[in-house]
């Protein structure tokens, strides 16, 4: 008799003849820990309160307190990639994350997912009998395969997690988020105007997760994935919190970074001796600044200080949840960033921070005007150099780079069951390919060395689980090197080798520093030109470990790559030419048309009756966006330039059957025009002042205009009503391109 499974018992004409056997079901035994990992967004060293921050953070606080901190923690200095290192426990060029995962430049190094050649740390427990959750920000699929066409084999549930939550791009509105559910898209169970901030949402779903999962299997031990998406802009945050932060950082960056770096001093966070590094290029005095400019950096630092602090009080449900069900004591948490405060918001900081993503810096008199507008659901706030090194404090330079503001943040571990000590420093050099290491090591568990036939990688990090007893027990980790954007670095038994890189510029060109972090934890003094045959060892030794890990070819693009990459088999077709049949669901802003910066035609055919009208087309938010849509009988293009509303409207259109849209065009520098279509002819424009390279973080729409509307003439979702039979996208080549095609053309002509 054939059959599908192992069977060890053996088979009689009846059962009184035959002798069962059943499935041996995988369980990590009686008193296994629970595991929650808790990764914040662009964060620095010194953002919590118990890491020397004025901002309150009491439930962050608690878990030092009663845990660890470590003093002296790394990670990658841009977020897939550190999310990647933590969930594999490999470094993020080995397992294919070298920048997020936004991006596929063909090598191996960068596939924008998680090679299936590394298990994820869910995929692991799950196999020892955990259920496994992940909450909040995915970030670790290409983000051309986000939507709900798929394919769905890089998605959370796909790596190793029962059930998911949260948000797959980089980022998200806090008011106005795009979720997905398991594998399915949904809108948020309520707006901002009855009170909604995703924080909260988030934490509500993995109470929800863990009390399913207690209550009906309490023999299930749990991995809960918290991945929030503070503090990463935008800086958003209730009004309560808004107000409690007014008027607390009026003495200026100079000043807090200052009054940080002695109570960081104090509790032991930084080695005595260490000095605070001075401001990075382009951070000025406090006192120099106009009263514009400390006006509106102080309303982005109050926007910061609001998400954080309210960010903490969700985490102080769950911690309170979980003591509820008395299943803290024994419940391994770990919290930490995924790289240090983000440089993201220019000298000045910006309202909304896709102007950064297109080259603009606007000056604090052009924004003061908005400034009441900062950290509610009209803005996309993120803050100026000066309060990201102020959050960086001791070090110099931010996210991104390989410097120590870039790479160093904080790291708690609390587990009462298991750790004595409470309130205690550890200084050993961790990193985060050591936090997968530690929890096996903790828990008995192995890495597998294949996984559903695939050979795995080894793992890159090593257990701390042995600092836990003993300030003084030796590290586990004695080399490490950093790589992003061509900024690189190495640390190798307390000496670091670090070098900013300039886009473009030869890589043989990069200027190395070195440091002896041991004594000189924030980077001061710079031993190269004293010491350089040791800066010659290092630069070698960081060749060997970029051979070793898969760093190689060094690739400084960056945000450039974010353009789509228009190809067969791709949410971007060779054509250029995109059609979307209605209904569907809503895009992620990779998958639909990509128009950002090109001239497009859009178009779409209707039946129009008496009373139709509604939303063609919409992409982006309120802060910034374009729709197309049809109002009291008349087409409306709004294009939504960060609050700039050009707008274009036609004569009321007669009924019945029309091909109707809109056709943008560049023109000089970032300008260009928007012409109404209807049946083939133009029939009114608007000039542009900025044609939006990159538009929102917010994908498009439909048939509707999902999230905060685009446009003022409406409220959201403003549904289409009618017969909306097909929308087409038309997007025209560069002019380089362009050129490229006609010398290609001209070529083949001449050898026919």
């Amino acid at each position: 008799m054939l059959r599908n499974e192992t069977f060890t018992g053996t088979i009689g004409t009846t059962v009184p003849e035959s002798t069962p056997s059943f499935e041996v079901i995988a369980h990590p035994g009686d008193g296994a820990p629970d595991v929650i990992v808790v990764v914040l967004d662009d964060l620095g060293f010194a953002h919590f309160g118990c890491y020397g921050s004025d901002i309150e953070t009491p439930n962050f606080d608690r878990l030092a307190l009663q845990g660890l901190r470590y003093s002296n923690f790394h990670v990658t200095p841009l977020c897939s990639p550190t999310r990647a290192a933590i969930l594999t426990g490999r470094n993020h060029h080995t397992v294919g994350m070298r920048a997020i995962s936004n991006f596929n430049t063909g090598f191996p190094h960068m596939r924008g997912h998680i090679t299936n050649a590394a298990t994820t740390m869910a995929e692991v427990l799950r196999e020892e009998g955990y259920t496994t959750f992940a909450i909040g920000k995915w970030h670790l699929c290409q983000m051309a395969d986000a939507s709900q066409a798929g394919p769905y084999d890089q998605w959370p549930l796909a790596r190793g997690f029962d059930r998911f939550y949260g948000f797959l791009d980089g980022e998200t509105d806090q008011f106005n988020p795009e979720l997905t559910y398991d594998n399915h898209r949904i809108e948020p169970p309520k707006t901002a105007a009855e009170g909604y901030h995703v924080s909260e949402d988030l934490v509500d779903h993995a109470i929800g997760f863990i009390h399913d999962t207690v209550s009906i299997r309490p023999d299930r031990p749990f991995f809960c994935y918290l991945a929030f998406g503070a503090t990463h802009a935008p800086h958003q945050a209730p009004e309560s919190y808004l107000a409690k932060y007014r008027g607390r950082f009026d003495a200026g960056w100079d000043e807090a970074r200052a009054r940080i770096f002695e109570r960081q001093l104090q509790l032991g966070l930084v080695p005595a001796g260490t000095e605070l590094a001075p401001r990075n290029p382009g951070v000025e005095p406090w006192d120099g600044l106009s009263s514009n400019q400390q006006r509106l950096s102080l309303a982005m630092q109050e926007a910061f200080a609001a998400f954080l602090d309210h960010t903490d009080a969700q985490l102080g449900r769950l911690i309170d949840d979980l003591e509820e069900l008395g299943r803290l004591d024994n419940t391994i948490i770990m919290v930490m960033a995924d790289n240090g405060a983000s440089q993201e918001g220019g000298p000045f900081g910006v309202l909304h921070e896709m102007k950064f993503f297109n080259g603009i810096l606007e000056t604090p008199d052009e924004a003061i005007a908005r400034v009441d507008e900062i950290g509610g659901p009209n803005s996309h706030a993120n803050y100026p150099w000066g309060w990201a090194q102020a959050g960086n404090t001791p070090y110099k330079w931010y996210k991104q780079n390989t410097h120590e503001g870039g790479v160093h943040v904080p790291l708690i571990v609390h587990w009462p069951a298991g750790i004595e000590a409470k309130g205690e420093v550890r200084g050993q050099f961790t990193h985060a390919i050591d936090i997968a290491a530690t929890i096996y090591d903790l828990l008995g568990v192995e890495s597998p060395t294949t996984y559903r036939g695939i050979e795995q990688l080894p793992l890159a990090g090593t257990s701390f689980a042995s600092t836990f007893s003993s300030a003084s027990a030796p590290a586990t980790r004695q080399v490490q090197y950093f790589e992003m954007f061509g900024h690189r670095g190495i640390w190798v038994d307390g000496w670091k080798a670090v070098t900013r890189h300039n886009p473009g510029q030869s890589f043989d060109d990069d200027r190395w520093e070195l440091y002896h972090v041991d004594e000189d934890f924030s980077e001061v003094h710079d031993l190269a030109s004293e010491q350089p045959e040791k800066l010659a060892e290092l630069i070698a030794r960081w060749f060997e470990e970029a051979n070793r890990f898969g760093v190689l070819p060094l690739d400084d693009r960056g945000f450039e790559l974010f353009g789509a990459r228009f190809a067969e088999h791709s949410p971007h077709p060779v054509s250029r030419i995109y059609q979307y049949f209605p209904p569907l669901s809503p895009m992620p802003s990779q998958v639909g048309a990509a128009i950002g910066g090109r001239n497009f035609d859009l178009l779409a055919e209707v039946d129009l009756n008496a009373g139709d009208g509604g939303v063609i087309y919409a992409t982006g938010t309120q802060n910034a966006g374009l729709s197309l849509f049809i109002d009291d009988g008349k087409l409306v293009f709004d294009y939504n330039a960060f609050g700039d509303h050009a707008i274009v409207e036609s004569e009321a259109l007669p009924l019945g059957s029309h091909r109707v849209g809109v056709r943008v065009v560049r023109g000089e520098g970032m300008s260009g025009k928007a012409q109404l279509l209807v049946d083939g002819e133009a029939v009114a424009e608007v000039q542009l002042a900025l044609v939006m390279r990159v538009i929102s973080s917010v994908g498009s729409s439909i048939g509707e205009d999902v999230g905060s509307a685009v446009s003022k003439r409406y409220e959201a979702p403003n549904r289409y009503r009618g017969t909306l039979h097909m929308v087409e996208v038309i997007v025209a080549k560069s002019k380089n391109e362009q050129l490229q095609a006609e010398a290609e053309a001209a070529e083949a002509l001449s050898r026919q």
